[in-house]
C-alpha cells in the first residue's frame, strides 16, 4: 500500500505538481526514499507490478528519461513496451486521438508519454483507462524531474527543505522543469529565485511566486542551491542570446559567479548539459559541488516510487 508510506494515495494520474497535495508529495518523496537503497531496488521478489504492462510513448528524445521509467518498470516487476514514434503511425500523421484508441485497446495499466505540445498527456489521461505520467509536454510541465530534484535535496538537506534559497538559472522560459520544480519547491517552503536575461524569463513570472533578477551576482547571493537550465536552442526561434560564448560570459556557472552563492552552495542541472554553455565542466564534474550524478540516481529512485503509488491506488479502487 502507497498509503503505509503516509497519506492515503488517492491520484490516478501524475500529470502536473499543481495535482498533488503535500501530503501526496510527502507519499512520494518517501517512497523514492525507500527505493534509493539499491538492495531494496534490485530485489528479485519486487512484484508490485507483476502482470501489469507499462508503455513508454515518447514523441520527443530523450535517453535518460526513457530508461530511467523502463528501468523502473522492471525492477517493480512490469512487463515495459517502448514504442518507437520514429516509425510509428504517428510519424505518418496519426492524431492523438487516433493514438489514445490503439494504446486502448492494447489495454496498458500505466503509459509514460512525452510529447512537445503542451497538455498532450493530459488529454490521453482522458480517454485512457490506465494511468497517465507525465514525462514533459512541451514548455507545460516536467513533475517527475521536480520530484527527483526534490528527493536529491533530501538527501543533502534532510527532510525539511523549507527556508532553502534556491536559484533556478538560465532558459526559463523554455523549460518545463523550471516551472514543475517552482511550484514543488514554493510547497516545500523554499525560497525560489528566477535568474537569466530578461529574454528567457517567462513576462508572467513575476505571478509565480518567485524572486526574478538579470544578473547573477545579486541572483545568487546567499544561495544554498544554484540549478542550472540547459539553453534549449532548438525551442527557439529568433534571437534570444546574442552567442553562446557572451551569454556564458554572463549567465553560465563557473567558479568565480559560484563565489556569489552562499559557501558551500550545491550545484544542481536536470540534463543534457550544454558544457561551456551554461555550466563549465569543472563545475559539474566537481563532487564537492555538483549533485548531478545524485540527480540521475533518484530518478529511478523517485519513477519506481511514482509507479508503486499510481498502482496502488488504481487497485484501491479497482
Amino acid at each position: 500500500m502507497a498509503s503505509s508510506y503516509g497519506y492515503p494515495f488517492k491520484q490516478q494520474h501524475c500529470l502536473s505538481i499543481s495535482q498533488f497535495s503535500r501530503p501526496d508529495i510527502e507519499t512520494l518523496l518517501s517512497l523514492g526514499e525507500h527505493y534509493l537503497d539499491l538492495d531494496v531496488q534490485k530485489s528479485p521478489d519486487r512484484t508490485i507490478l507483476a502482470g501489469k504492462t507499462l508503455v513508454n510513448l515518447f514523441f520527443e528524445n530523450s535517453t535518460r528519461t526513457q530508461k530511467s521509467f523502463e528501468i523502473a518498470g522492471r525492477r517493480l516487476g512490469a512487463d515495459v513496451i517502448n514504442m518507437s514514434v520514429a516509425g510509428s503511425s504517428v510519424k505518418k500523421g496519426e492524431t492523438l486521438l487516433d493514438t489514445a484508441a490503439t494504446l486502448n485497446a492494447m489495454n496498458p495499466d500505466i503509459l509514460v508519454v512525452r510529447h512537445n505540445a503542451s497538455g498532450a498527456p493530459a488529454l490521453l489521461a482522458q480517454k485512457l483507462s490506465g494511468s497517465v505520467v507525465n514525462a514533459g509536454d512541451g514548455m507545460h510541465e516536467h513533475p517527475t524531474q521536480a520530484l527527483l530534484d526534490a528527493l536529491t535535496l533530501r538527501r543533502v538537506f534532510g527532510e525539511d527543505l523549507g527556508g532553502l534559497r534556491i536559484a533556478i538559472c538560465g532558459d526559463i522560459t523554455h523549460s518545463r522543469v523550471a516551472r514543475s520544480n517552482v511550484q514543488l519547491l514554493n510547497m516545500l517552503g523554499c525560497e525560489v529565485r528566477l535568474v537569466g536575461p530578461p529574454t528567457l524569463i517567462p513576462s508572467d513570472a513575476d505571478r509565480w511566486g518567485v524572486d526574478v533578477f538579470h544578473d547573477m551576482e545579486t541572483g545568487l547571493e546567499g544561495c544554498d542551491v544554484v540549478m542550472m537550465l540547459r539553453l534549449q536552442l532548438e525551442r527557439m526561434s529568433g534571437a534570444f542570446v546574442p552567442s553562446k560564448r557572451e551569454y556564458f560570459h554572463f549567465y553560465g556557472l563557473d567558479r568565480a559567479k559560484l563565489t556569489y552563492a552562499k559557501d558551500g552552495a550545491k550545484v544542481m542541472h536536470p540534463g543534457p548539459m550544454n558544457r561551456g554553455v551554461e555550466i563549465s565542466s569543472d563545475v559539474a564534474d566537481d563532487p564537492h559541488l555538483s549533485l548531478i550524478t545524485q540527480q540521475v540516481e533518484s530518478g529511478v529512485a523517485i519513477r519506481m516510487g511514482i509507479l508503486h503509488a499510481l498502482s496502488d491506488a488504481r487497485d484501491d479502487i479497482a
